[in-house]
């Protein structure tokens, strides 16, 4: 098995653990913050739903430049989480099932102006910048969800809530 055909199931399964989330996001709950440090739960739900179409954008570049190829995205609805997330799942297995194992392995370099923060091999950026990324903030999500008292899907495995 090829290294695409792992993170096509990787890409496949995480997505549709986000969507679970997603799918509970009502517009009320965008503007939500636990703590004034917080970011709202709309910017949060956001940064998840951008780091899934990082698929596509990272990977299909040699440098990514924060500076210069990043915009901050400002959520207008609930509907909106979910559309741009199912639009990005098709453009993410698309760019996954087109990499070679050789592609996987050339280094990308993300970077900020001239400052390099990391360069690594595409199969690094997939895991740490993007995937274990999405999956911590996603944690973050579930907080804030369960703070509204919004019933928690199972991502991997059963939840309080469906017990």
């Amino acid at each position: 098995m090829g290294i695409n055909k792992g993170f096509l199931i990787e890409v496949e399964r995480e997505t549709a653990s986000t969507r679970l989330l997603v799918e509970r996001i009502k517009d009320e709950h965008l503007s939500y913050k636990p703590h004034p440090k917080s970011m709202t739960l709309g910017d949060l739900a956001a940064h998840i739903v951008g780091l899934h179409n990082w698929v596509k954008k990272a990977l299909s570049v040699d440098v990514f430049d924060m500076q210069t190829m990043y915009t901050p995205w400002k959520v207008e609805s609930a509907q909106e989480l979910l559309d741009v997330l199912n639009a990005g799942y098709t453009d993410n297995v698309a760019t996954i099932e087109g990499m070679s194992d050789e592609a996987w392995q050339k280094i990308w370099t993300f970077q900020v102006g001239s400052h390099i923060i990391a360069q690594l091999p595409r199969l690094g950026t997939y895991r740490f910048i993007i995937q274990n990324h999405l999956i911590h903030h996603r944690g973050q999500l579930t907080v804030y969800m369960r703070l509204l008292d919004i019933p928690l899907p199972g991502l991997y495995g059963p939840s309080a809530d469906e017990k």
